[in-house]
């Protein structure tokens, strides 16, 4: 798709039939349909190369909450610089206004460490995300109830990452799984609290996570 600069995070909103992601250094929220026609900037943080030098304008996950009819992403910032943001806004642009003006834009979160990628539990109804950045709240898979976000600080699930990117929540909103460039895939247990790795292999990277639910 030529017209998107380094795309990141994809999820797909079932409801419209319309895939969305983050475009890291177009500094873009995006989306089209299954088909990849009608793509469209949603969000537009910053143009050319100037503003591309600036992280805190990459926009990177992306969580479509489809019942509420809500968009939310994170601009990552610098690596481990403590200036990343998780915004919302409406799934469709207000009336008379762009991509780069729209004034339905809500800052939920800031001065996080590097947040990355983020999902939706539609059953338990929180955002979670995770944040690759260092320090005491880095390295960590987040959430935050939906009902109350940005009014109380997130909760951390659980840390001890190494470089968190990869995020997939189980269909029955019971179990979180991340994966981290260390080359581990972890199983949160919501309900157990316990944490398990399923998967190590240090020699590998691992980024992008998904969860197939299938018939054995």
């Amino acid at each position: 798709m030529g017209a998107t600069h380094t795309p990141k995070q994809c999820t797909v909103n079932l409801a419209t039939k319309a895939l969305y992601w983050g475009d890291r250094e177009g500094m873009r929220v995006m989306c089209c349909n299954l088909d990849g026609s009608a793509v469209t900037v949603l969000v537009q943080t910053g143009q050319g190369d100037q503003d591309r030098q600036d992280a805190t304008r990459h926009c990177v996950g992306v969580a479509v909450d489809a019942a509420r009819g809500h968009i939310y992403w994170s601009q990552k910032g610098p690596a481990n610089g403590g200036l990343g943001r998780i915004f919302r806004a409406g799934l469709q642009i207000p009336t008379g206004e762009t991509a780069e003006n729209r004034s339905d834009i809500e800052l939920l979160y800031e001065h996080l460490p590097e947040p990355l990628d983020m999902e939706i539990d539609p059953q338990q109804n929180y955002l979670y995300w995770t944040d690759r950045g260092d320090g005491s709240r880095g390295n960590s898979l987040n959430r935050a109830p939906l009902a109350t976000i940005g009014q109380d600080a997130p909760e951390i699930v659980g840390k001890g990452h190494q470089e968190t990117i990869g995020l997939a929540i189980a269909p029955d909103g019971q179990s979180v799984f991340t994966s981290d460039l260390g080359g581990t895939i972890r199983n949160f247990d919501l309900k157990t609290g316990v944490v398990r790795i399923i998967f190590q292999q240090p020699e590998l990277m691992l980024t992008g996570l998904t969860v197939f639910e299938g018939k054995s």
